[in-house]
Order: structure tokens, then C-alpha cells, then sequence
């Protein structure tokens, strides 16, 4: 046994210790052990809590008590459950729920296969439920000894009810698996694609064909329970194409629901993950949290975006202030965004200064009254806002920020016919790739800029990818384009809009 596993078995032998104390039964009549017993079998929530307190630290959130309901209720499903990483899928689906099926008073399953991205990978996931097999003094003691002398080893086993259990990689030839005649009839795949594999599309499909074809084929003609398990890391990927077989039944759990609330909201809070998701940047969060992969540089190309001296604000030929507002500032609401561009002699833009966040109205005013000290009365600023935004509450908002101040903000509204979102904001990339868009170089570090650029590089159809600060920056170079025109300034944007730069 080599020094690694000498040290991992060592610390499976502390974590088997933990487990037996934390789990050990105190006197009880054989009444109340009964009523556990019989409320256990029905009750999801309370079999976790009561038996796995070391595991389960937070109450169980809706989607894992259904999930477990259906799986339950359904001895023949194909299932995919692709949820957010940090939402316990793999614990639910390896752990818990095999271990629930198993205590019910109509046996549920003989064979199970789990599954991981190699054999290593699916020797520790199984490794998990074992040690609660063997360990779990509560488990044990309501539902009878699990181990089986002879039959108890690494990745194989057999419990004394005569239930086998196995850990296969991907693509290993599971074929012939059965126990005493009983073919796998509880498979699940765990966290089967990685980063390296979703990078090539013929190895994704060669290993979806092994999922449909070497895996499945294990089950009694399709009798049984197949279950994949899964974040949607890539848009070409195992999980998605077993996603779009017919009659696979699925369900979707993103960190945050579609009002912008967490979904494990037993577990995670706003402020933690607003947190992780400024860390992670947005599309380590889409990809890992939201279900949501994005091809970073679709339109936009880092190598394009360029940063640079701006000139003194007197050289300008004209400073427009352009503002996208939303009116919501959830997690899920479109960022407010604003956007101070110069237009210089030469036909390039300067992008001086970029705020966007997902905040309030009041703080959207507040970017203004910074922009206007930034530019100190020094140069005249042409401040625009999208005109179906300009309603009572933001005017109002204006108002009393500028009745405070003893100044007001010139601003006005856009009411021209933008057009198609996405048509627009794609005919800027010419203007990237010929250099003629620069950002402020002292600006890059500024949490403005830096979601400016991150949504830039996100930018694509069909993507569910905020975009409002390139929606602002688009505006605000449109409207200095108009107000100069210049040879190398030109371009189309959408024809039924008759946007020309």
C-alpha cells in the first residue's frame, strides 16, 4: 500500500470513528424505535436528518424531497437531475436515497452501479455509502446489520440482505454485472462529463454511445432505475445529450431561482452567494451555478479589447453619458448600467468610465452626480437614458437626489426605435477588431469596467448572459457616431433600424 492510500485509509478510519459517535443509539423502548422506524420510511426529510446529522448540516430543500419522491414512486425512470454544484446531488443520489429505497417494507432494488468519471472517482463515491453500511450505529441498529463477512471490499460489495453494490468508471465494460441472476436495477451516473472531456466533441459522444449503449444494456431491458446526476458544464456534453432523449425525465436546480432567491434557501444566503458570484466571475457562475455555459469570446475577443491613454476632456468632439437602467435589483434582474464615452478628432471612442451592478435607483443617480465631478463642469456632457425607463419613479428619484444637492442632472430621453438587441450590440465588433473602441487604462481595475468587459466577452445569441452594459456603450457610441460622422467611424448595424456609424 503506497504512502497515499495509507494516509486516505488512515483518515477513513477517523471519519468511520466520527461516525460511529455521532450515530450512537441511547436506551429507548421498542415502541419509540418502531414509530422512528415506520416514519423513516415515509418521511425523506426526517430519514436524513434523524440518521445522517454528520452529512446533512442543513434542513433538505424541496427539490431533494422531490426527487427522492419520484424516485420512490417510479421503479422504471430514465431521470436526469441536473443541479447546481454545492446542491448535494451526488450525496442524495449515491448516498441517501439507495439508502432509503433499501429500508422500504417492498424491496426497491437488488443491483446498484454507480458511476463516476473514472474508477477512482466512483470507488470514493461508493466508498461514502459503504461506510454508512458499516458504520451508522443508528442505521444498523433499526434496520439490522448491513456487512457481510467475505463480501465486504473496495468498489465491490454485497450487504447481508443480499443487496450488490459496484463502482464502474466511464468507460469501462460493465457488461456482465448481475448478482445471483439480478441484473443492475439502480444505476447512477455521477458528475460523468469534466472540463477536459467536453473540449472534444467525438470523445463526448463516444462516451454518450457507452451510457446508451455498454451501461444501459446492463439493466434487464430497460427494468430498473437510471438515474444521471449532473451540472451542465458544456453545451455539448454527456448530460445534454442524454438530457434530449425521448422520455428521460428531468429537472433543472440553478443556485438561484427565476425570481432570483436561492433555491437551497436552507442552506445558502443571498449574501454568500452574491459574494462567490463576484469572485467566481460570471461565467465561472453561469457554468458551474446556473446550468449556463458560455463560449467566452463568441463575438467579442479578448485580444480585441484594448485599453489606452484617454485625452484631456477638452479634446473630445463630444462626451455623451448613455444609462440602461432595470428596475429591479435582484440577483436575476438586468444590471443598471451607465457609460461615459468620448468621440475624439481621429474617429476613435474612449470609453472614460463604466458603472453597471445589479442596485437601486438611488444609487444609479448617485453614478451620475460621480460622473459629473468627475468631468467637473470643465466640457459640456450630453446625459441620455433609454426614454421607456423615464418614468415617475426614476424622475422622482432625479429630483430629490438633485433637490439635495442644490444641482440637477440634464438628462433626457432616448425615444428612438432601438431595434434588435442582440443586431446592434454585434455590429460594434468590427469597431473592436480595428481598435477604434478604447477603455479608459486607468479604469481597468474599477468594478464597472470590469463587468463591462466580462459581459462583452459573454455576448451571444440565445445566451441568458447579462448584456446591458454593452447595451449602454452600443447607445451612447450611436449617438456620437450620428453627431460626427467619419470615414473609419462607419458602419451597419441592422438595416430596419438605419443605424449607420
Amino acid at each position: 500500500m503506497d504512502i497515499t492510500k495509507t494516509e486516505a485509509y488512515k483518515q477513513w478510519q477517523l471519519d468511520n470513528e466520527r461516525l460511529q459517535r455521532r450515530t450512537r443509539t441511547l436506551s429507548e423502548s421498542k415502541e419509540a424505535q418502531r414509530v422512528r422506524i415506520e416514519r423513516a420510511k415515509r418521511d425523506y426529510a426526517f430519514f436524513v436528518s434523524t440518521y445522517f446529522p454528520h452529512i446533512a448540516r442543513t434542513p433538505c430543500g424541496k427539490f431533494q424531497l422531490d426527487a427522492a419522491a419520484y424516485i420512490l414512486r417510479n421503479r422504471n425512470t430514465r431521470a436526469v437531475f441536473e443541479w447546481a454544484r454545492g446542491h448535494a446531488k451526488s450525496t442524495h443520489m449515491g448516498v441517501f436515497i439507495p439508502l432509503w429505497l433499501k429500508i422500504q417494507s417492498e424491496r426497491q432494488f437488488h443491483t446498484m452501479v454507480l458511476v463516476g468519471k473514472s474508477e477512482d472517482s466512483a470507488d470514493r463515491l461508493l466508498a461514502d455509502l459503504q461506510s454508512e453500511l458499516e458504520f451508522n450505529d443508528l442505521y444498523i441498529h433499526d434496520f439490522g446489520q448491513q456487512m457481510k463477512a467475505g463480501s465486504w471490499a473496495e468498489g465491490e460489495f454485497t450487504t447481508v440482505d443480499g443487496c450488490y453494490f459496484t463502482a464502474v468508471g466511464r468507460g469501462q465494460s460493465p457488461r456482465g454485472i448481475k448478482k445471483k441472476g439480478r441484473r443492475p436495477d439502480y444505476i447512477v451516473i455521477d458528475d460523468i462529463d469534466d472540463d477536459e472531456l467536453v473540449l472534444n466533441e467525438k470523445r463526448v459522444s463516444k462516451a454518450t454511445e457507452w451510457v446508451l449503449s455498454a451501461l444501459f444494456g446492463t439493466m434487464e431491458a430497460g427494468r430498473g432505475r437510471f438515474i444521471l446526476v449532473g451540472n451542465r458544464i458544456a453545451k455539448k456534453s454527456i448530460l445534454t445529450n442524454i438530457t434530449a432523449r425521448p422520455g428521460v425525465y428531468h429537472t433543472v436546480v440553478n443556485i438561484l431561482d427565476k425570481k432570483g432567491r436561492p433555491s437551497w434557501f436552507e442552506n445558502y444566503t443571498p449574501d454568500e452567494i452574491s459574494a462567490m458570484r463576484s469572485f467566481t466571475g460570471e461565467r465561472n457562475f453561469q457554468k458551474e451555478y446556473m446550468n449556463n455555459p458560455m463560449t467566452e469570446g463568441a463575438v467579442f475577443k479578448q485580444k480585441d479589447i484594448h485599453y489606452g491613454k484617454m485625452l484631456p476632456l477638452k479634446d473630445y468632439r463630444q462626451l455623451i453619458c448613455y444609462t440602461d437602467p432595470s428596475f429591479k435589483n435582484s440577483a436575476t434582474a438586468d444590471y443598471k448600467a451607465t457609460a461615459l464615452v468620448g468621440k475624439t478628432p481621429d474617429g476613435h471612442f474612449h470609453v472614460l468610465k463604466v458603472f453597471a451592478d445589479q442596485t437601486s435607483v438611488s444609487e444609479m443617480v448617485a453614478w451620475h452626480y460621480a460622473l459629473m465631478d468627475f468631468v467637473g463642469g470643465r466640457v459640456p456632457v450630453l446625459y441620455y437614458m433609454e426614454a421607456n425607463f423615464m418614468q415617475d419613479l426614476m424622475l422622482d428619484e432625479f429630483a430629490k437626489t438633485g433637490n439635495a444637492l442644490g444641482y440637477h442632472v440634464p438628462i433626457v430621453g432616448d425615444k428612438r426605435s432601438k431595434g434588435d438587441k442582440y443586431a446592434r450590440i454585434e455590429a460594434m465588433q468590427p469597431l473592436f477588431q480595428r481598435g477604434l473602441v478604447i477603455f479608459n487604462e486607468k479604469e481597468k481595475d474599477s468594478p464597472g469596467m470590469k463587468v463591462l468587459e466580462e459581459q462583452l466577452l459573454l455576448f451571444e445569441r440565445g445566451s441568458r448572459a447579462h448584456d446591458d452594459a454593452p447595451d449602454a456603450l452600443e447607445s451612447a457610441i450611436w449617438m456620437l457616431a450620428q453627431r460626427s460622422r467619419t470615414a473609419n467611424s462607419r458602419y451597419s448595424v441592422i438595416p430596419h433600424a438605419s443605424r449607420r456609424y
